[in-house]
């Protein structure tokens, strides 16, 4: 069984419910098919329901089982989001009339806040908007669970052959939120990356985090390298028992051939299945690489250390891949439950 499939017959064990806004979108209709024909999860669609219901109906796409909530008909609700977003947000000069404004025009608001008070498990956006429309209002008003430093964006990766990785499975983080993290944020992304790891990629297996540079264990010199030598060092005093190396070259960190050679004492023996990359340009071209030269499937930006589940999409995703996503949001809400 594959990563995707196991992630869904879980997600099938305790059904959450996920809100798609992009209704405008045929990919984010036909995802939403595909979920309701898996039984993955229920799926709240945002917007003018004649509107949608005519876009599936004449591209043959079945909805039937989804609930579509209009905001702009939700008159109660729309003024119960909008007095919460205004108390929340009114300290950053927010008015009472700019919330409800917000929440009237703004899809992806409304899913937020509908999440942040209980209304529905989680959301899914990106399709076709930027990451920086999905995570805005997720970082206003959802924010980070009690104790998380650095929010982070992740990939899971999924090779077609299981040579590398957790058996073809990979995580690659930060790909997706900050820029240029610098080593307090990079050791807090491999630290957050390895309990990702575990729940969603394996939970009975071994995180294996390879700190990712253009040098290998003092290979070359510069502040780009000590960055991600300092970085690891931070993380192996947070988590001493975590399994994690630095600073390290990709085939250093997947190869284990290369790195007898090239890191001998490496703990990971070139084993890793999470890679964290030191910037976001590193992040985002690593995991496009893989993606359209190896064929890999990409499930993300998927968020990690938020208070509620939100996850971004890749603008070029297919409605197979934002049913995968639903699914993995459903995961991670169900673990969200277990932890309160």
């Amino acid at each position: 069984m594959d990563f995707i499939e196991r992630i869904k017959m879980q997600a099938r064990k305790e059904i959450k419910t996920i809100i798609l806004p992009e209704t405008e979108d045929i990919r984010v209709l036909k995802g939403a098919e595909i979920v309701l024909s898996e039984k993955t999860a229920n799926i709240i669609l945002l917007g003018n329901e004649d509107e949608i219901k005519k876009l599936a109906m004449d591209n043959n796409i079945k909805i039937d089982g989804c609930k579509i909530i209009n905001p702009l008909l939700e008159s109660d609700k729309l003024n119960y989001y909008a007095e919460e977003l205004y108390n929340l947000r009114k300290n950053k000069g927010m008015t009472k009339e700019e919330a409800i404004n917000i929440l009237k025009t703004n899809s992806r608001y409304f899913a937020t806040m509908m999440v942040k008070l209980g209304d529905a498990d989680g959301y899914v956006s990106g399709a076709s908007h930027p990451t920086s429309d999905t995570l805005k209002p997720v970082l206003q008003i959802i924010k980070g669970k009690e104790g998380v430093k650095t929010l982070s964006a992740f990939f899971i990766m999924c090779l077609p052959t299981n040579e590398f990785g957790e058996n073809g499975v990979f995580i690659y983080a930060d790909s997706g939120m900050n820029e240029n993290p610098n080593e307090e944020q990079l050791a807090d992304i491999a630290i957050t990356s390895s309990k990702s790891f575990k729940e969603l990629v394996n939970p009975d297996g071994i995180p294996k985090v390879a700190m990712l540079s253009y040098s290998t264990k003092g290979s070359a010199h510069s502040e780009l390298t000590e960055k991600v030598v300092k970085a690891t060092q931070i993380a192996h005093s947070k988590d001493p028992d975590l399994l994690l190396d630095g600073e390290l070259q990709l085939d250093a960190a997947i190869i284990p051939e290369v790195a007898k050679m090239k890191a001998p004492d490496s703990p990971i023996k070139g084993e890793a299945n999470i890679l964290v990359f030191p910037d976001l340009n590193a992040g985002n071209i690593g995991y496009k690489l893989t993606q359209r030269l190896a064929h890999a499937k990409a499930y993300g930006p998927l968020c990690q250390g938020l208070a509620k589940p939100v996850n971004d999409l890749s603008r070029g995703c297919s409605a197979e891949d934002i049913a995968g996503v639903v699914a993995i949001t459903c995961i991670q809400a169900q673990n969200m439950g277990k932890e309160n």
